[in-house]
């Protein structure tokens, strides 16, 4: 029970009273500091525990739910996720269904407004060898209407920007295996059915500019059975929204090709993520670095599947794919700030990364630079919505996405 007045005042005017009562005769009387204490006293039977903040009652009541800012819930929910980097603000939704306690089915849908869409199944089932082992399998068709294309390099200048359409059907599983909760092994396998065609932007299609030799593998279909496995260490309480932690995660693709005219190929990737929290987690410093890299100088690759930089959780202050090459290098940097434990967070980020046709020739000299702020609303383990405001080099940029940058 909440008092408003300290015990020490209450004896005080008591004291008071009594004092004047026997100074006065008139001990049986009563005083106007008795009516004082004893409001007090009848005040204090009436208070009550203050409510908590209606936004942090709402939330709350969402997140026991299952219905939003939630890893896992049930039933129909709203989507929260990225077509493709670029695509706008997305609507979406999706269904889920479990049929075991670790185990559930879901279908889900996008679309953006830049026409951007994605269909999708998806199950799940875990909990195997007490939480050690979980399977998992999806298939969808995703399309792309108007992503941007430069050229390659870290060179390249806006005046040389084209789009183009993508659209990708897939279909792939894999296992997770956890021997400690800190350790993770992953590998998978599955089949990928790609198709560029014109694009429908406002600037001009990459076929006006482009031909094969400077966009390799243009206009081609291919088709590859793509392997992966990785390896991680993983301290963070969780991968869609954490503030301590860290994920530190190798992994290697293969692209192995059954149709079409495109060469065989791998890609490596690294990525290093550390949060470290500070003053109880109201302040984050978050850092995180990243290599990706095709593997040898012979195979080619399709533009659209060779690393890139820009825009989503990469160089937020420019275009999305602004730079692509074959490897590239990424460092990023944020100063967050928690005002709300339950929803809400705050941060000051700087990225810096460049692209090159050889691993040798990744450069800190030219590196592109971008700073800004950012807001994102995020449940326990999910980021629901991020926004961020950041500026480079070529003027500023807005990003919409749905997840955390890393």
């Amino acid at each position: 029970m909440k008092i408003t007045g300290p015990k020490w005042a209450t004896l005080m005017l008591y004291g008071a009273a009594a004092i004047l009562a026997w100074t006065h005769g008139a001990i049986g009387q009563d005083s106007r500091i008795d009516r004082i204490a004893a409001q007090q006293e009848e005040k204090s039977k009436k208070l009550q525990a203050d409510l908590p903040d209606k936004v942090e009652q709402f939330i709350t009541r969402m997140q026991k739910s299952g219905w939003l800012l939630s890893a896992n819930p049930n039933g129909f929910y709203p989507y929260f996720d990225s077509v493709y980097s670029g695509g706008g603000l997305t609507l979406g939704a999706g269904y889920r269904h479990f049929y075991g306690d670790y185990s559930f089915a879901e279908v889900r849908g996008l679309y953006s407004f830049q026409n951007y869409k994605r269909i999708e199944f998806q199950t799940v089932s875990t909990g195997y060898a007490s939480g050690r082992l979980g399977f998992d399998m999806k298939t969808g068709w995703m399309d792309a209407t108007k992503i941007p294309y430069y050229g390659l390099g870290a060179k390249t200048t806006q005046d040389q920007e084209t789009n183009f359409r993508l659209q990708e059907t897939y279909l792939d599983g894999g296992a997770t295996v956890k021997p400690f909760s800190w350790l993770h092994l992953r590998g998978g396998t599955g089949l990928n059915y790609y198709t560029d065609k014109e694009g429908t932007g406002l600037s001009p299609s990459i076929e006006k500019l482009y031909t094969p030799a400077t966009a390799p593998g243009l206009h081609s279909t291919p088709s590859y059975v793509q392997s992966q496995v990785s390896v991680g260490i993983v301290t963070a309480p969780a991968e869609g929204y954490a503030r301590r932690g860290g994920i530190y995660r190798y992994s290697f693709h293969d692209y192995r090709n059954v149709s079409g005219n495109m060469d065989s190929f791998q890609m490596s990737r690294t990525e290093l993520v550390q949060h470290i929290p500070i003053l109880r987690e109201t302040w984050i410093l978050s850092l995180r670095g990243q290599l990706e890299s095709v593997v040898g100088s012979n195979p080619e690759v399709p533009y659209y599947l060779l690393p890139w930089l820009g825009s989503g959780s990469t160089l937020r202050g420019y275009g999305t794919g602004r730079f692509r090459d074959r490897n590239s290098m990424l460092f990023s940097g944020e100063w967050r700030w928690v005002p709300n434990r339950f929803f809400l967070d705050m941060a000051l980020f700087y990225d810096a990364g460049t692209v090159a046709p050889q691993f040798k020739d990744l450069s800190f000299h030219q590196m592109k630079h971008d700073y800004g702020v950012g807001v994102r609303f995020h449940g326990p383990a999910v980021t629901a919505l991020r926004m961020d405001v950041a500026h480079g080099s070529e003027g500023w940029a807005i990003i919409f996405a749905a997840s955390a940058p890393f």
